[in-house]
């Protein structure tokens, strides 16, 4: 069955990717890229026996594809952007094929800036992203069955704080930061009592996975390593980021909306997200 590492663009997915990654998929800890290939992204082309032509067509199959991935009964992570609801009456999963889901949630602020950066986008264009309750995030060849549904940064995370079909656990992106250990540590316990594994937290290999896939690390191996482990897709990696001229691993921790956003932005985000944002104390 599937365990879900979701989260909304640009909230600290990859990177707990990555720790995910370098400890369950290495004997110590160690980080590197071609570990990272093992969490696959869903929805993605690889995983459709059959052409689609639109993302409705695309929807109806979501859970039986999952139900197919699930098989050959082993326990799989997957990385996802998805919307956790219904897209034109089709769900995005189901209890049947999912086991539990970690989510990763980020001050809005500093995701607009972070999605300037990514896309290339001005204020105006992010906020209109960020906001809308219809958006869509389509591959670079074009393929609806690697389309996903986002919607909202409000409603990609009401729709899985809402869903209690299957166990879940919220991160907070600040927290992996700035509480480092402890928050690795219950992503691990949760995995691990989601698994059924009976032994406790390695706590050396623990401490070398986030040793290993802190910020600085990741965006130096961007630069010089293969990002997925395979070279054809990581020359399309490079070439894609250095025509924009930017970095997948940017600011990270440095990116901060006071430094970077205008006032007038950052309030409609304030304005526009209250609710949410004043639960998880941002405001």
């Amino acid at each position: 069955m599937i365990i879900w590492l979701a989260s909304y663009p640009k909230s600290g997915n990859t990177y707990v990717r990555a720790f995910l990654s370098a400890y369950y998929f290495s004997e110590t800890g160690e980080f590197d890229f071609s570990q990272i290939a093992r969490i696959d992204q869903f929805p993605h082309e690889k995983f459709f026996k059959e052409k689609v032509s639109s993302i409705n067509e695309a929807s109806k199959q979501w859970v039986p594809v999952q139900r197919e991935i699930n098989k050959d009964k082993k326990i799989r992570f997957f990385k996802t952007h998805s919307f956790l609801g219904n897209y034109q009456g089709n769900q995005f999963t189901t209890p049947e094929t999912t086991l539990g889901a970690i989510y990763i949630v980020r001050d809005p602020r500093n995701v607009l800036s972070s999605l300037k950066n990514h896309y290339s986008f001005d204020d105006d264009n992010a906020l209109k992203m960020i906001k809308d309750k219809t958006r869509s995030l389509m591959s670079n060849n074009g393929s609806h069955a690697s389309l996903t549904y986002i919607s909202s940064w409000s409603e990609n995370y009401l729709s899985w704080l809402r869903n209690n079909q299957f166990r879940r656990l919220f991160i907070k992106y600040e927290d992996l930061i700035e509480n480092k250990y402890e928050t690795f540590r219950d992503i691990i316990v949760f995995a691990n009592t989601l698994m059924n594994k009976v032994e406790g937290v390695n706590r050396s290999k623990l401490q070398k996975a986030i040793e290993t896939t802190n910020f600085d690390v990741l965006k130096k191996k961007e630069v010089s390593e293969t990002f997925d482990g395979s070279e054809s897709n990581f020359k399309k990696w490079r070439k894609f980021h250095s025509e924009n001229k930017n970095l997948f691993f940017n600011l990270g921790p440095e990116n901060n909306w006071k430094k970077i956003l205008n006032k007038k932005i950052s309030k409609e985000i304030e304005t526009s997200f209250e609710k949410e944002m004043r639960e998880l104390k941002y405001l």
